[in-house]
């Protein structure tokens, strides 16, 4: 899920989920942070995901409101294939990230045997027993948590897992809880779909997420740096290559890849040397990698000089 081609002088990229410099590197949004201090969401915590206390619960029964899903068929939500089918239709990731914010899911956790006992004639069986949520490593290192769907393409990525359904914006807290920066939508599928860190935390705040290279936020951000660049004439925002995905028919759909995600095609004048084309592209991205309301907005970037 990482860019594996390396950049030259003129074009880079740069993933800030990895920290450029360490005054930069990320610390979560204090309104996503003291919610989860509220809610504890942490392995072994004392409450849920609804900061509601686990000891003495009844989970069982029709209507429980404890349990918003005891008649779960394992289909698809309506929202959400709504909002996958206009990302086919029309391009739109955002659609995705919308058709998410009112859907249910399925996270994938498997036992996890937390303290094995022998018994007779040296047979190991399970004193206590746990599960464990699902977290995969993408191509540049970061966590990643995989929801589904459907029971059925959860099941069918991994026989052994075990569903668990839930609201995307509370699998999104979990994916923060987990320091998963990216969640990926059906993988294993002919049409992964990863949901890249600024759209996780928009699930997590239920908020809208808007994609960095439209949000008219980043570019007031990129221009008010600009506008300290002596010999910069035009900078272009636009997709990066690394948002594509491609289906099995082998259509091409400018969204749901891993990044990079925010391509800045920065214009020079005709008589700047490369030197100072350097000195003004190194600036530009050293004050972007430390400014945190732009980090907040942008994923990863991808730095390239126009003609």
């Amino acid at each position: 899920m990482s860019e594996s081609q390396k950049p030259n002088a003129n074009e880079r990229n740069s993933g800030f989920s990895e920290g450029l410099a360490a005054p930069g590197s990320k610390a979560l949004p204090g309104h996503i942070q003291a919610r989860l201090d509220r809610l504890k969401l942490t392995p072994g915590g004392a409450v849920d995901s609804a900061g509601i206390p686990w000891e003495g619960r009844d989970l069982s029964g029709p209507g429980n409101p404890m349990h918003k899903f005891d008649n779960d068929d394992g289909l698809a939500d309506p929202d959400l294939v709504a909002g996958v089918d206009e990302f086919h239709r029309t391009g739109d990731e955002a659609a995705v990230v919308a058709g998410l914010a009112q859907a249910k899911v399925y996270a994938a956790v498997t036992p996890t045997v937390v303290a094995p006992v022998e018994g007779a004639h040296g047979l190991v069986g399970d004193k206590e027993a746990d599960v464990a949520l699902i977290t995969l490593s993408a191509n540049d290192g970061r966590q990643t948590l995989p929801i589904f769907s459907s029971v059925e393409r959860l099941t069918s990525w991994h026989p052994d897992a075990r569903p668990v359904v839930v609201y995307a914006p509370r699998a999104a807290l979990a994916a923060v809880s987990e320091k998963a920066e990216l969640m990926v939508l059906d993988p294993g599928t002919d049409t992964p779909f990863v949901i890249r860190r600024p759209a996780v935390w928009s699930l997590a705040k239920q908020r809208e997420w808007i994609p960095s290279y439209r949000n008219q936020e980043v570019a007031a951000q990129v221009s008010q740096v600009v506008e300290l660049l002596k010999h910069v004439e035009q900078v272009r925002i636009m997709p990066a290559a690394g948002i594509a995905t491609e289906r099995a028919d082998g259509a091409k759909l400018l969204g749901g890849g891993s990044g990079p995600e925010l391509h800045l095609e920065v214009t020079f004048g005709a008589e700047v040397s490369e030197a100072e084309r350097q000195r003004e592209l190194d600036y530009l991205q050293q004050v972007l990698s430390h400014d945190p309301e732009f980090l907040e907005l942008v994923d990863s970037l991808h730095l390239s000089v126009g003609g």
